[in-house]
């Protein structure tokens, strides 16, 4: 495996964007179908953006002093369509770990071959986290086939992140590409934070339309935080930004999305947004410092 050139300098980052993609592989294969790319484009009003390389994205940050979480999404199982290799990410992202930090993707269908790998990943790879997005890999988060999964993951120490609510991917293809959305009510994760008390989760993203349920969810289990990203602030349901300036000022996280979502774009949205100034430090870099290891505050 690649070294680490340089250690993370949290001190010197202004920010810690958690929820980035990498979209194409080093040969060039994508994340996904080109006709799942072209409806995620087409939600996002992103028509023709560059899918830039992990050192494309280490320069993006860098330039910015912010750190970003990367990640892809193994869902061979539903799709049919090959993964980027977690082990890559992982390595591409050792090679820039002064900004980036590798999150993994295993489909839960892949069991005991999957349990392996996480468990190589995080001892192996240096990975950080695990990326689910139930809708794209065909399974409810509280299905039992991705229990030893999350069981590994919670011996590991590392979070979970799990896409909740509406997803642009498969948006406007007939049949939303078989995609479904029901796997992805934050109602479901309920159970795996419940059933897994030590394992931390992210729900990613503002839950439409089930935001409440993502509130109530994080609010009443203490390891579970939402990260914002996917959505400009400015769009941000009046009942997010409330808890987020209150009863879970410790547990939101910037997140932007990116590239389909830009952090600049984000940012500049978010500094119009009516946050308390000592709640804005802990969404944009404390909350994720404490969540991913960096910090002990």
């Amino acid at each position: 495996m690649t070294a680490r050139p340089h250690a993370l300098d949290l001190d010197a980052l202004t920010a810690i964007d958690v929820h980035t993609h990498a979209e194409v592989s080093k040969d060039g294969h994508g994340a996904l179908s080109p006709e799942l790319f072209g409806a995620s484009e087409h939600y996002f009003k992103a028509h023709g953006h560059r899918q830039p390389t992990i050192d494309e994205m280490a320069a993006h940050y860098r330039e910015r002093r912010m750190a970003a979480v990367v990640f892809t999404v193994d869902a061979e199982h539903a799709t049919g369509h090959p993964r980027i290799s977690n082990e890559e990410i992982a390595e591409s992202c050792a090679a820039h770990g002064d900004v980036l930090i590798p999150f993994a993707s295993v489909d839960p269908h892949k069991g005991r071959a999957g349990v392996r790998e996480a468990r190589r990943l995080v001892t192996e790879y240096g990975v950080r986290g695990f990326k689910f997005h139930p809708s794209i890999q065909a399974f409810s988060p509280d299905d039992r086939l991705a229990y030893p999964l999350y069981e590994a993951i919670e011996e590991l120490g590392v979070p979970a992140l799990f896409h909740t609510g509406q997803t642009g991917i498969g948006a406007g293809v007939p049949g939303g590409g078989g995609i479904r959305l029901k796997y992805s009510n934050p109602m479901a994760v309920d159970d795996v934070a419940v059933h897994f008390p030590e394992l931390r989760i992210v729900l990613a993203h503002p839950s439409f339309p089930w935001q409440d349920e993502a509130l109530a969810v994080a609010t009443h289990k203490p390891h579970v935080h939402i990260d914002l990203s996917g959505w400009s602030p400015k769009y941000f349901p009046p009942q997010l930004t409330r808890y987020a300036n209150t009863l879970l000022q410790d547990k939101v996280l910037f997140g932007s999305d990116y590239p389909v979502i830009t952090p600049d774009r984000w940012l500049a949205d978010f500094a119009a947004l009516d946050i308390k100034p000592e709640v804005r430090p802990k969404i944009l870099k404390e909350n994720a410092a404490r969540l991913l290891g960096l910090s002990t505050d």
